[in-house]
C-alpha cells in the first residue's frame, strides 16, 4: 500500500481532487488521478478499481450530488475506500446524505475536509511506511505548533 489513487466523478471535481492530492505530495505519497462515474460508466469504474487493487491502494472517491462511486467503489474492493464529497448548498447539505448512508457491507469511510481525507490516506499508508509515518507525525506535530503560536499570541496582546 504505497500510493492513493483518487476517482472523480466527472471533471468537475479535479480542483477537489487537486487539493486533496497537493496533501499527499507533501507526505511524498503517489497519487494517481482518473475520471469514473459509477452511474455513467459502471463497468469502466470496475475494471479500474480491480486493476489498482492489485497494488494494494488507498481509494479516494470524489463525486457530488448523488454519490454511487464511493459505495460502488468500496463494495468491489479489498482496499480502504475514503469518500471525500465535495460540499454543495444547492440542496441545503443534504445531498451528502449519499455518501455516509451506505447498505449493510459496504463501508468507506467519509470525510469532507481535502486535507482531511489526504491525512486519513497518509495515515492508513504510514501504518506499513515508516517513512510516511514519520512524515504524519511532523504534520501534527507543525499543526500543535501553530495552536501553541496563536494561544500565546492571544495572550500576549499581539
Amino acid at each position: 500500500m504505497s500510493k492513493v489513487i483518487i476517482l472523480m466523478g466527472s471533471k468537475a471535481d479535479l480542483d477537489w481532487a487537486n487539493q486533496i492530492k497537493k496533501v499527499l505530495d507533501s507526505f511524498e505519497i503517489p497519487v494517481i488521478l482518473r475520471i469514473a462515474s459509477a452511474h455513467k460508466v459502471p463497468l469502466k469504474c470496475y475494471n479500474l478499481i480491480k486493476e489498482y487493487e492489485k497494488e494494494n491502494v488507498v481509494f479516494i472517491t470524489i463525486a457530488g450530488m448523488s454519490n454511487a462511486l464511493s459505495g460502488f467503489t468500496d463494495a468491489q474492493t479489498h482496499c480502504p475506500v475514503i469518500a471525500c464529497p465535495p460540499y454543495s448548498d444547492k440542496f441545503g447539505g443534504a445531498d451528502l446524505f449519499s455518501s455516509i448512508r451506505m447498505p449493510s457491507g459496504v463501508a468507506p469511510l467519509t470525510i469532507l475536509s481535502p486535507e482531511n481525507a489526504a491525512l486519513a490516506a497518509a495515515k492508513i499508508i504510514g501504518l506499513l511506511l515508516p517513512q510516511v509515518r514519520a512524515k504524519v507525525a511532523e504534520y501534527q506535530a507543525k499543526k500543535q505548533i501553530e495552536l501553541e503560536t496563536a494561544d500565546a499570541s492571544l495572550l500576549s496582546g499581539a
